[in-house]
């Protein structure tokens, strides 16, 4: 059996295919016919399989979003018009990924730092920022979140008009003891595989970044026909939203001179961005920042075509308008990619299982292209991925890639690199900061 999703999340449902019936599925390619494809398939398996079964088999999958048909250009439509008309981005992947509620999300990253491969516990600094009872869950989360902790209107309208530049932000932000960080490379693997490569990484936030604006570049893993994608909505959290900052949104697209938001929907259910909103949530809690969330998707297709990294004219033109606007901006800002690194196994496409002489290999060669990473060289990054016409899948390959261009001459220290280890599919990842 073969499972098929769509990654975009625009059904919900997953087809289980005996493998003849995803040859059949395979011919749903607008090209064949469906007494052609009844032909082929007698071809290859024997008879048995009329022109009405081929209708039928059809017919269910358009039902259930997955032809590209009429009928799933008005399920996209709608489902696309909803989430442009929100005001917010809910977390969607909350009671699932990670925990939907505050007091067990809380304990729940708490245990990524204890985790026997974690950095041990939380900084005792932490509990003074979340509140003046450290030992009291409601307290702490209605400081992150407002006067009001049962008011989700006024803790969403605070955090969109929130200005860190103003009086009110100026006075209730301190900077901590060193802002020696300009960037950060963390996982965006679910919290469950990666939580203590988490917690390395966003120790990093809590104890040597003092920013206001965090502009966060993760991962579209469902593509998009725009290379980036921004979005002027909050992220909803269990621990309070995550605001958008509107004004450098606004001085990114005038630099820019294209529209940032084509692309929007592609926010709607990626995670790569959700993640690190959550994890800037808990570690800033109640200290004021706003966040820039940046989908980007690029450099698999230039290196399936065998192009050069910024051959599509939009890339450089972002990328230089990215930078423009970082340097303007006046901000303390930090910089974070939200990115795996290798998908290998046969989940992922490849014919034979994982073998521990296999992802020793991976690693190895993930190693070598993190060299390039961490010495901030992105030309050398690319070129390392494209040496083996991207083997290993590295799916933080366009985020990766910008992060380091519009941070030139930042030097990074590797914290942590794991693997969560599956015969059928290993994911790596790693938390890196920048200098």
């Amino acid at each position: 059996m073969v499972g098929l999703r769509d990654p975009a999340g625009f059904t919900e449902q997953v087809a289980m295919l005996p493998i003849p019936l995803l040859d059949v599925v395979s011919l749903f390619d607008g090209d064949h016919a469906i007494d052609e494809i009844r032909d082929i398939v007698a071809a290859r398996h024997g008879g048995g399989l009329s022109a009405a079964d081929v209708v039928a088999v059809a017919e269910r999958l358009d039902e259930a979003g997955f032809l590209d048909s009429p009928r799933f250009a008005e399920r996209r439509r709608r489902i696309e018009a909803e989430f442009a008309a929100r005001p917010d981005r809910p977390a969607a992947h909350a009671g699932g990924a990670y925990a939907g509620e505050a007091d067990a999300l809380r304990e729940q990253i708490a245990g990524f730092f204890s985790d026997a491969d974690g950095p041990g516990t939380a900084p005792d600094s932490l509990a003074a920022t979340r509140g003046s009872d450290p030992d009291s869950s409601s307290g702490k989360l209605a400081a992150a979140r407002g006067s009001d902790p049962d008011s989700s209107s006024g803790k969403l309208a605070a955090a969109r008009h929130f200005d860190p530049r103003s009086p009110q932000g100026a006075t209730s932000v301190g900077r901590l003891r060193d802002s020696g960080i300009r960037g950060l490379l963390a996982p965006h693997i679910d919290f469950h595989r990666g939580g203590p490569v988490y917690a390395w990484a966003y120790k990093e936030i809590l104890e040597r970044c003092d920013a206001d604006l965090f502009v966060v570049l993760g991962t579209c893993h469902a593509g998009m026909a725009e290379p980036f994608a921004a979005t002027l909505k909050a992220f909803e959290t269990p621990l309070g939203p995550v605001p958008a900052d509107r004004d450098f949104l606004d001085a990114l697209g005038r630099r820019y001179g294209h529209d940032l938001f084509a692309s929007e929907g592609a926010h709607r259910i990626e995670h790569s961005i959700e993640f690190q909103a959550v994890m800037l949530r808990w570690a800033l809690a109640d200290r004021p920042f706003t966040m820039v969330p940046l989908l980007a998707s690029f450099l698999h297709e230039a290196v399936w075509t065998g192009q050069e990294a910024e051959a599509d004219p939009r890339v450089p033109r972002f990328l230089g308008a990215l930078a423009e606007t970082l340097s303007a901006s006046g901000r303390r800002v930090c910089v974070v990619g939200g990115v795996d690194l290798a998908h290998v196994g046969p989940r992922f496409g490849d014919a034979e299982p994982n073998t521990p002489v296999f992802l020793a290999e991976v690693e190895r060669a993930d190693r070598a292209m993190l060299e390039t990473i961490t010495a901030g060289d992105a030309f050398a990054f690319f070129a390392s991925v494209t040496a083996d016409r991207d083997a290993r899948r590295i799916c933080g390959l366009s985020p990766i890639y910008s992060f380091l261009r519009v941070l030139p001459g930042a030097q990074g220290r590797l914290i942590r690199y794991r693997q969560w280890p599956d015969p059928e599919g290993t994911v790596s990842f790693c938390a890196a900061a920048f200098s």
